[in-house]
């Protein structure tokens, strides 16, 4: 199983931590009973660890204009909103509720050249509260297709979340299906689309990060 590079330190730190802290149980509680089922929730703890860092392979084959989901899970919000940050005006909000099982690593939505990336400070509410997208701890990226302009996506911390980790930063050329970075424990991710673009997925899909088509943007015509 390929790993997430985000998740070498945390699993090296936790594998030490489980050896000491067995070694202090079969030193101090000299019970056999209580070390074997001391190691064997240790052994449960850190593959469900290994596992919420993994890295599967993922084959992303879209179109252009085709905007791929950046993140597994569900899709809990498919809405028009008022986008005031970037935008400042009506988009589509298509977004992804990632549960702790779920793969965490986060991907571009379609190619381009980053022209926005920005840290926000915020609250921890639940990923899928309403007003998460504009109070949580989150990031912004904004990524200009050449042909059919610029797509808005947010990595948006949950309760449980307390790193986001953002790659892209302004100015770089990115492709759609690359890692874009990692949301650590239960969290969520928002695309932000043009009004007239074709929605293509519904409320309790479960895309594929990478490679499930979400939506299909107008023509270049269309979307200028």
């Amino acid at each position: 199983m390929k790993l997430h590079r985000e998740g070498k330190r945390p699993l090296l730190l936790t594998f030490t931590g489980l050896v000491l802290a067995n070694i202090l149980v079969i030193w101090t509680i000299p019970v056999e009973w209580v070390a074997n089922l001391f190691l064997l929730a240790s052994v449960v703890v850190y593959l469900l660890l290994v596992n919420f860092f993994r890295n599967p392979p993922r084959f992303t084959h879209a179109e252009e204009g085709d905007i791929v989901a950046p993140a597994d899970g569900k899709i809990v919000v498919i809405e028009e909103v008022e986008e005031t940050e970037y935008f400042k005006d009506r988009r589509i909000q298509i977004s992804i509720f990632m549960s702790p099982l779920n793969v965490h690593v986060n991907r571009y939505p379609i190619s381009g050249e980053v022209v926005y990336s920005k840290y926000h400070k915020g609250e921890f509410l639940v990923a899928w509260h309403p007003k998460s997208s504009i109070l949580n701890e989150r990031t912004t990226v904004v990524v200009n297709n050449p042909v059919h302009g610029p797509v808005l996506y947010r990595q948006i911390a949950g309760a449980m979340a307390r790193r986001i980790v953002m790659y892209a930063k302004e100015k770089m050329k990115v492709k759609v299906g690359d890692d874009s970075g990692f949301i650590k424990l239960g969290s969520r991710v928002d695309v932000l689309l043009p009004i007239d673009c074709e929605i293509l997925a519904k409320v309790g899909d479960k895309p594929v990060g990478g490679e499930t088509i979400l939506a299909r943007l107008g023509s270049p015509t269309q979307s200028n």
